[in-house]
């Protein structure tokens, strides 16, 4: 090598040590932070209501008959068995001393998240085969963490589980906690995978993809080595933010975090690398090749992170706060992802040089490889008959669309949320058999204190309602009144946190008015039913505001109206026909209960922002073309070049979503199932066959209004 061309290479070397170094200094710094982010998690329904919400406005109201601000957040324990004299006395002495538990060796104990002013209670059933003990927990005390750093909730279930077996066995009954605080304890534990098994499995799965597709034992672990480094940065900017109180995190959006930036960073290396490749056979100094390389694939990553960021950020609109903080960690996560791939991961391939690519090493040599294969195959037999291709693909995809009109999305209960069946979920299923649904969990209506009577009587003729009774000051046993209002507690034959109990709310409410204008009706089953109808607005004011966003940079991306909105049609297309797909799957293969009513908006968020992508990356590639060789040349060049890596980059998407499915939860199994299907459908099907038959089709025009669009040079 010459002393000129040593100098030459020696300042880009040297720019490119430097990048990785302060990168390893961002992720030594936000690394340990992302490892923290478990212990900022919200996972309670109602924290996540907006302020207009009534069920928020009763418990507004609510929480003023407590000298504490507070809300009872009640822990059910079934012992189920014959419940005599002798058995009820011992359950019941018991139980009477349980405040005094320690959790997990700590000094803490169960009474110091007691709801103040209540009391644990012990009651049988009326069959005599149940005994029923309620704790009534601090709602807000639940968000805490532990001396040991662990969450109160699930180490709180833990405690009470192992405490009450030795003497429900000792009585002949079968122990089950269950109610809000079990359900959701078990709800924690699921979460609590999120930063062990759930990314494990996500690396090890991107992992093996890599090792496939580059057929070599050592680049995989650069592309995969950058994301680790975005997704650290990510999830450190999002713990700190959620510390300070800025955005909320739940277990579903820390798992979302860790497969979107995974899968995304990925993607993203993927483009860069084969782009690097296929410059490198035609530059003999890398960093000439990383030049050319980077000016070809920094518009479509940049192009593709702001649309599905941009598309994040707009659930900001959400009036619901777990919908509405997925979006900006959403973003971040993509941002991260976007700009590692764009600085540490040209760096890195820069310091390693050729030989990272060993054994399929790329030699100066000026081999156009790429233009040779399957997909010069698929992509001229495309160019011999567009119109067939395109219309039978696309009348395939119509016939599942058509399937997504049987799509169950008006959501589901908590027992139905667990893929298993934790002993929360057998307990509740139980709890019916014995006790009213609501028992233990009322919904809770607050009325003016003169208007008692009327409401009582309005409110009995509800469906579902079997118990009708004024709240009663805990010491003194009388009717509490405070500011002139009092509290009903109505007790319904369905599990609080059912959708049947949540469908019965409106007519509760329509009735409670009635007599008193000024009622407000709150508890589990009222926050429920508050949740859905959020989300039934969302879907209806998100979606075509992200429609727009997508059409809006699709059109400023390739400088045509035309394009993008062919593109977005088929997207769109893929979309509903994944939907289909799901609901033939969910409802006859897996017999799910059925699906959140959040289901369709995050399941548009990812199909139709990441779908996006690879069309990006093919039509940005094809324009490229376009204006060297003609838009039906172009076509065929750039379904041929791109088929490879976008068809991998697909792969490792789908894979990483597919790994949600781990999680034993209903709705991210859905979600998990829904975006690997749908990623797959579009990267095989719609941007292999439909685009390409549809943009050779419509030839040049596709271009409008550009000046493309009449390019001579049209074959």
């Amino acid at each position: 090598m010459s002393t000129q061309t040593i100098q030459k290479t020696r300042k880009p070397f040297a720019i490119s040590l430097l990048v990785v170094i302060v990168w390893f200094g961002i992720t030594g710094v936000m690394g340990p932070l992302f490892g923290k982010l478990t212990s900022v998690q919200e996972n309670n329904n109602s924290s996540f209501l907006p302020k207009g919400a009534e069920a928020t406005k009763a418990a507004d109201v609510i929480a003023t008959f407590s000298d504490e601000k507070t809300f009872n957040f009640p822990t059910l324990i079934l012992f189920e068995g014959s419940s005599t004299p002798e058995t009820f006395a011992a359950i019941n002495a018991h139980i009477s001393k349980i405040g005094a538990l320690t959790l997990d060796g700590t000094s803490a104990k169960i009474s110091d998240f007691l709801a103040p002013g209540q009391q644990i209670t012990v009651f049988p059933s009326q069959d005599g085969k149940a005994i029923l003990a309620n704790i009534p927990l601090d709602g807000n005390s639940l968000s805490k963490i532990l001396p040991n750093d662990k969450p109160v909730l699930p180490e709180l279930i833990a405690a009470l589980r192992a405490d009450i077996k030795p003497i429900a066995e000792a009585n002949g009954l079968a122990p089950y906690v269950t109610g809000p605080g079990g359900l959701l304890g078990d709800l924690f534990s699921a979460f609590g995978t999120l930063d062990s098994t759930l990314l494990l499995t996500t690396l090890g799965v991107v992992a093996i993809i890599l090792i496939f597709v580059y057929r070599s034992p050592i680049l995989w672990i650069i592309p995969l080595l950058s994301s680790m480094f975005a997704l650290s940065t990510a999830g450190g900017i999002v713990y700190l933010l959620a510390k300070n109180n800025i955005i909320d995190v739940d277990g579903q959006s820390q798992g979302i975090l860790s497969v979107l930036v995974i899968g995304a960073a990925t993607d993203y290396a993927l483009l860069l690398i084969a782009r690097y490749r296929e410059e490198l056979h035609l530059h003999e100094s890398r960093f000439d090749a990383m030049k050319s390389a980077y000016k070809g694939v920094w518009e479509p990553i940049l192009a593709s992170g702001s649309t599905v960021s941009i598309s994040l950020l707009v659930l900001l609109f959400s009036q619901l706060t777990n919908t509405a903080g997925l979006g900006p960690i959403g973003a971040i996560g993509i941002v991260c992802a976007m700009i590692t791939i764009l600085t540490l991961l040209p760096a890195l391939l820069l310091l390693f040089g050729r030989w990272i690519f060993w054994p399929r090493r790329p030699h100066f040599d000026g081999d156009d490889h790429v233009m040779s294969g399957p997909w010069s195959k698929l992509a001229n037999g495309i160019g011999r008959n567009p119109r067939k291709a395109w219309v039978v693909t696309g009348a395939v995809l119509l016939l599942l669309a058509f399937a997504s009109t049987t799509l169950k999305a008006d959501g589901i209960g908590t027992v139905d949320t667990f893929t298993g069946n934790p002993e929360s979920v057998v307990g509740q299923k139980l709890l019916v058999t014995h006790f009213p649904g609501g028992e233990g969990d009322p919904t809770q209506i607050v009325v003016s204190a003169d208007k008692i009577d009327a409401v009582t009587a309005a409110v009995k003729s509800a469906p579902g309602v079997t118990e009708i009774v004024p709240f009663v000051d805990p010491m003194t046993k009388v009717m509490k009144v405070v500011n002139n209002k009092a509290i009903l507690n109505v007790t319904l034959d369905k599990a609080p946190d059912s959708v049947e109990a949540s469908n019965d709310i409106p007519k509760i409410r329509e009735l409670a008015k009635s007599a008193d204008a000024t009622s407000l009706v709150g508890g589990t089953s009222a926050v429920y039913h508050d949740v859905r109808a959020a989300n039934n607005r969302d879907n209806k004011t998100i979606i075509p505001i992200i429609l727009l966003v997508i059409t809006i940079i699709l059109g400023l991306l390739l400088r045509s109206i035309l394009s993008a909105l062919v593109l977005l049609g088929t997207v769109l297309l893929s979309y509903f026909a994944t939907l289909g797909v799901c609901a033939l799957v969910f409802n006859h293969v897996f017999g799910f209960a059925g699906g959140d009513n959040s289901f369709p908006l995050f399941a548009f968020i990812f199909l139709v922002a990441l779908g996006i992508d690879y069309n990006i990356f093919l039509m940005t590639r094809v324009r490229e073309e376009s204006a060297k060789i003609g838009t039906r040349a172009g076509i065929i060049k750039g379904v041929t070049v791109t088929g490879s890596v976008i068809t991998s980059a697909g792969v490792v998407l789908a894979a990483t979503f597919a790994v949600l499915g781990l999680l034993p939860l209903v709705p991210l199994a859905e979600l998990g199932f829904a975006v690997a299907f749908g990623v797959l459908l579009d990267t095989i099907i719609v941007r292999s066959i439909l685009v390409p038959a549809m943009v050779h089709e419509i030839g040049p025009k596709i271009w409008w209004p550009s000046k493309l669009q009449h390019e001579d040079i049209e074959n």
